[in-house]
């Protein structure tokens, strides 16, 4: 960034989300993020740079260690002018959404991260000419726990994302519980990753975001938010998508264009398009747990109709699905489990406080951090090192279970033999595309209370909701059969 060359005009609102805001140039293919923070918290300049820091090199040593080079993009922290940082702040704020403008954008320190703006293709510096559309899914925790230390046995059943889905409906976040199920689409089965690309594009909620040209035409803020349109998102796809059966408007049309674009995504999610370092790969975790999540609503239907569920069919190891589901996995213990470890690691920091430096709690998240990472011993030898890692596994398990990925796609030029892009093909062309990964920021050590309560009352608002009803309506089914006699006659 060059200082005297920061004009605020060239700079458009790009999103937020609870702890940051980014904001997108018109023409280079890159984008500025800001931390956000609450009106009277105020942190030092020093301890801006360094959380920022900090998040750079979690991306750099550990996530792209784990899913990468090609996926993973970590940018830079940069030092702006504080006059251009005011201005923007002044230019951005009628954009921003109002459930957002609790926490005031950091104009004091003068740090942002600069990034590249992963909603275009990640081969140029420039804005490109022809069209691009990019999809953002954000899909969740992909397995259901497998771990002895769970104590509900509905959690080795029903995965955690349906689960939640009840409570966040009846809460208000969410208008209607939608049909889309993680393990669905961590299946590597088309006829699920289809179905599961279908609900979301139903009900996108928090989890599925289009954008054409850099621009948001397709998602979900809130339970307020209109109800999605079909029609209107096949009229943005046509340009990409035009049915090759010539129908160019109406509902056959409409179902037409997103059928495509489900088999286009589906394609590249399971392609390995990583030609660098292919990740460690060492994990070496197999599909452990159920395959199927009883509550999906595929699953369901498939057994109403006396079907057994499609088995996985297995994400080849290349693909990012697979790399991403590696690391989730990192969460051995499940949340019950890791709770009684994460008090001992309490404990320790209680009596020897300046040793929070020294277990890198904080970081620095450098090459010794993620060489602990890889110790997947689940035998508790009772020390402060044992519960340690485990600890730091969760965080960055659960940061793998909340990243999005980033689907750009740009139809093929005429002579585009000389592309050293991948491409995918649709039924009319093909399609020149990058997949990246978003939201990597190592969640916090002190987040994990919160996490063992938040489970606590999702699994006990499912039980007490969910099942009862269910268990109701098997009852009476029971009752309804004791009623009936069996008459037998001679013949």
């Amino acid at each position: 960034m060059e200082e005297g060359k920061m004009d605020e005009n060239e700079w458009g609102y790009h999103g937020e989300g609870n702890k940051s805001l980014v904001v997108a140039h018109a023409q280079r293919c890159v984008v500025l993020r800001f931390l956000k923070f609450p009106p009277n918290r105020k942190k030092t300049s020093e301890e801006i740079f360094q959380h920022l820091q900090n998040i750079v090199d979690f991306g750099k040593n550990v996530m792209k260690e784990f899913l990468g080079e090609n996926y993973v993009h970590c940018g830079e922290v940069v030092q702006l002018p504080l006059e251009f940082v005011k201005q923007l702040c002044l230019k951005i704020q009628s954009e921003r959404p109002e459930s957002r403008c609790d926490k005031d954008l950091d104009t004091l320190s003068g740090y942002a991260m600069c990034l590249p703006n992963l909603t275009r293709l990640q081969t140029y510096r420039f804005a490109e000419h022809r069209p691009i559309l990019c999809v953002e899914i954000k899909p969740k925790c992909g397995f259901i726990p497998f771990s002895s230390d769970v104590t509900h046995e509905m959690k080795h059943k029903v995965c955690r994302y349906c689960m939640h889905q009840h409570l966040k409906v009846a809460t208000g976040k969410w208008r209607q519980i939608s049909r889309y199920c993680p393990l669905d689409l961590y299946s590597g089965n088309k006829q699920r990753m289809h179905f599961a690309l279908k609900s979301l594009l139903q009900e996108a909620q928090n989890n599925l975001k289009i954008f054409k040209n850099g621009e948001l035409i397709y998602g979900c803020k809130d339970a307020r938010s209109p109800v999605a349109d079909w029609s209107e998102l096949a009229h943005h796809l046509k340009p990409f998508f035009f049915p090759s059966n010539g129908l160019a408007s109406g509902p056959h049309c409409t179902r037409a264009v997103i059928r495509e674009l489900v088999h286009v995504i589906t394609r590249v999610l399971l392609s390995g398009s990583d030609k660098g370092r292919a990740g460690t790969l060492r994990l070496g975790l197999g599909p452990q747990g159920p395959r199927v999540c009883e509550a999906s609503p595929f699953s369901r239907s498939l057994r109403c109709q006396g079907k057994n569920t499609p088995e996985r069919s297995g994400l080849p190891k290349g693909c990012l699905l697979y790399k991403t589901l590696q690391v989730q996995m990192l969460d051995l213990l499940d949340i019950e489990g890791l709770y009684p470890l994460y008090n001992r690691v309490e404990r320790y920091l209680e009596e020897f406080p300046e040793e929070r430096k020294t277990l890198q709690i904080d970081g620095p998240y450098d090459e010794a951090f993620y060489q602990k990472l890889l110790d997947l011993s689940t035998e508790d030898d009772g020390t402060v090192a044992f519960a340690l890692t485990k600890v730091q596994q969760y965080r960055v398990a659960m940061t793998a279970k909340d990243c999005s990925i980033m689907i750009a796609l740009s139809p093929c030029l005429q002579d585009a033999s000389s592309d050293q892009r991948p491409v995918v093909p649709s039924s009319r062309s093909r399609f020149a595309f990058s997949v990246s990964v978003l939201d990597l920021d190592l969640k916090p050590y002190e987040s994990i209370p919160h996490q063992y309560k938040l489970d606590g009352k999702i699994v006990n608002y499912y039980s007490k909701t969910v099942c009862a009803k269910d268990n109701a309506v098997m009852s009476t089914r029971f009752k309804e059969s004791e009623d009936c006699t069996l008459v037998l006659h001679k013949v």
